[in-house]
């Protein structure tokens, strides 16, 4: 005849079957309390990025420009103080800030945790076009007009608009072929550039009128230039590279 065992009695007998299932029972209370716990630390973790002030915009940094552009930059920026880094439209920053046309580049970052920086780059003059107005217009290497001086900056060279109806983009690109294309040492002696189309160029150099033409072949006319300068011709004339005229 068998002998019969309570339940009391066989986990009495054994505790650890006892606490294994007081483990069983607990667990899927344990993997909810911790479900509630990585929630609950998600949305706090979401509201300080997005919504409290801890990471929000104290500091604005502009760097490329100083003086009035510096200013003008700041104006462009329109981020209040005190919104979230986290919900700064970084590239509606960044277009407002290339309507100012005197800036080539720019880039906006979040610099955590509360600074938003603009970093810019200035377009640097190549050129000053003096248009049939007497004005002095800043001209950059690809061509753009980006502001009006009184004063040509130092070292940029003067370019004066032979026709009254001004200078075409075309006629622009050639004076500026002379530009890029001359030596420092020919160019530091340049005192005139004239241009009156996109065919037609001439400068001065060192007293000596040249006739340069367009933005074609211009190592070539560079090379001719150099060897016929040593002839003193009050003109040379290299708008026709492969047949010169010196007189």
């Amino acid at each position: 005849m068998g002998v019969k065992v309570s339940h009391a009695e066989f986990a009495s007998a054994d505790p650890r079957f006892r606490e294994r299932a007081l483990k069983q029972r607990r667990r899927p209370w344990r993997r909810l309390l911790w479900s509630v716990v990585v929630i609950a630390l998600l949305a706090g973790l979401v509201w300080v990025v997005f919504w409290s002030p801890v990471l929000a915009v104290r500091t604005i940094s502009v760097t490329g420009v100083s003086g009035p552009d510096k200013v003008a930059v700041e104006g462009l920026v329109r981020v209040p103080k005190g919104m979230p880094l986290a919900r700064v439209d970084v590239e509606g920053v960044e277009e407002r800030v290339r309507t100012r046309r005197m800036i080539a580049e720019v880039s906006v970052e979040r610099g955590w945790p509360g600074t938003l920086r603009v970093r810019t780059v200035p377009r640097q003059p190549a050129l000053v076009l003096k248009n049939p107005q007497g004005q002095l217009e800043v001209v950059d290497a690809t061509g753009l007009s980006y502001g009006t001086v009184t004063a040509p900056p130092a070292g940029v060279p003067v370019v004066t608009a032979a026709s009254s109806k001004g200078t075409s983009k075309e006629a622009l690109g050639a004076a500026l072929s002379v530009v890029h294309a001359l030596p420092e040492d020919l160019a530091e002696q340049v005192t005139a550039i004239e241009v009156s189309t996109a065919n037609l160029v001439s400068f001065q150099l060192a007293g000596i009128d040249v006739v340069w033409g367009g933005a074609d072949e211009a190592d070539r006319k560079v090379e001719i230039l150099r060897a016929l300068l040593a002839t003193k011709p009050k003109v040379i004339d290299v708008s026709a590279p492969d047949t010169p005229v010196t007189r």
